[in-house]
């Protein structure tokens, strides 16, 4: 297969990517739910003869091909809590569940991706592991779960490949870089306990509300005063909620937050200062606080090696012009999993439509990215995939 071919061979099944996107689109599933979803993915493949089997439930895996050498290519299935707002004709038929983050895009492109890789499944060097993951919008998320149940052995990949869509560039882009790419992703949760009173008497009670915002704007100290200013970093409290008239001190304030980090050395720093430290300032005000700590991804590290290999395969089927730097993000993905195993780039497709100066972000309820830039998703999944086993 040349990049010719493939490039054709995307665009000739465009028609087919798009009509599995907006199926997938029309019926989201959330988190570790994508029964239906799973059971239209195993069905084309089946219509394709392409070996595939369940893991993790709502999970599925696909092999192409045959020998020692393996490269694997990963999507991601499930849906967001979000109410949609595109108007669409193929919106989401279910209220309050949207597509809003691409998986419906991401799932389909890899599906084209196979049906190209079955028909040249004699010109493969190796073989070609597609992995259709659950969960990966929710703690601990199926990407953990896959590994765990080994989706990495038998064969055992020499690579991973995975790409998600990108509202910030234009259709026709290929971002990427190697290094951290994307941040851990912890999820913080306070609980302040006092002693309620009236309000007009603070002196007889413990003020949790007063121990709170003091909580908080430590908080943006460990930003500032414990970290590298050289590291990137964000803790950020969204969440705040105590007390329910004018008139009363509340007994408890509870809150949450998030915090980011490329450095694991540094986050898992700051969960220790988290404990101790919000004990002893609650303390100040005569409260307690409570801090849990719930682990989520890791950073997102790109492989140098092969990221130079996904950018050379990005520059042939598109041009050095359309081959960009990523600016690293403070988003999360559990395809770190799959990164601290096997050597892995993760790279980001531009889906802004031509004229379009702004695309609602991803998470957005109005989101609606451009389909034709599924071809180039598809290519570049295929091209990768070929030459890499080619390479070996």
């Amino acid at each position: 297969m040349n990049k010719e071919y493939i490039l054709n061979k995307s665009k000739e099944l465009l028609p087919v990517t798009i009509k599995n996107r907006r199926h997938i689109h029309s019926n989201p599933e959330l988190s570790f739910q994508e029964f239906q979803t799973a059971e239209y993915i195993r069905s084309i493949l089946n219509q394709h003869n392409i070996y595939n089997y369940p893991l993790a439930e709502t999970g599925t895996v696909a092999i192409i091909g045959k020998g020692d050498s393996c490269v694997a290519l990963r999507a991601d299935i499930d849906a967001l809590p979000i109410f949609e707002e595109t108007n669409l004709e193929f919106a989401s038929r279910t209220d309050g569940i949207m597509h809003a983050c691409g998986h419906d895009m991401h799932t389909s492109m890899l599906l084209t991706a196979a049906i190209i890789l079955k028909e040249n499944e004699s010109n493969l060097n190796g073989c070609v592991k597609l992995i259709f993951q659950p969960a990966e919008e929710k703690i601990p998320g199926g990407a953990k779960l896959m590994i765990e149940q080994g989706v990495l052995e038998n064969p055992r990949p020499l690579a991973i490949f995975g790409q998600h869509i990108y509202p910030q560039e234009q259709s026709g882009t290929v971002s990427t870089n190697s290094g951290p790419v994307l941040a851990s992703a912890d999820e913080l949760y306070f609980t302040i306990k006092g002693k309620g009173s009236h309000a007009a008497q603070p002196h007889v009670g413990s003020d949790a509300i007063l121990a709170a915002s003091n909580l908080i704007i430590y908080y943006q100290s460990i930003i500032s005063k414990f970290k590298n200013p050289l590291e990137s970093g964000v803790l950020s409290v969204t969440s705040i909620h105590g007390g329910s008239a004018t008139n009363i001190f509340p007994d408890e304030v509870k809150m949450m937050g998030t915090l980011r980090a490329y450095s694991n050395d540094w986050r898992f720093r700051v969960h220790d200062i988290l404990r101790k430290n919000s004990k002893q300032i609650a303390e100040l005000y005569g409260c307690t606080c409570e801090v849990e700590i719930l682990e989520g991804y890791p950073p997102v590290v790109n492989d140098n090696s092969t990221t130079q290999f996904a950018r050379t395969i990005s520059e042939e089927l598109f041009g050095k012009e359309n081959t960009l730097e990523f600016e690293p993000k403070m988003w999360a993905e559990d395809f770190a999993y799959f990164a601290k195993e096997i050597p892995a780039c993760f790279w980001l497709t531009g889906v802004r439509p031509a004229g379009v100066q702004e695309l609602p972000p991803l998470h957005n309820s109005r989101l609606s990215p451009d389909e034709n830039a599924m071809a180039n998703g598809v290519a570049m999944l295929v091209y990768s995939a070929y030459k890499f086993l080619e390479s070996k």
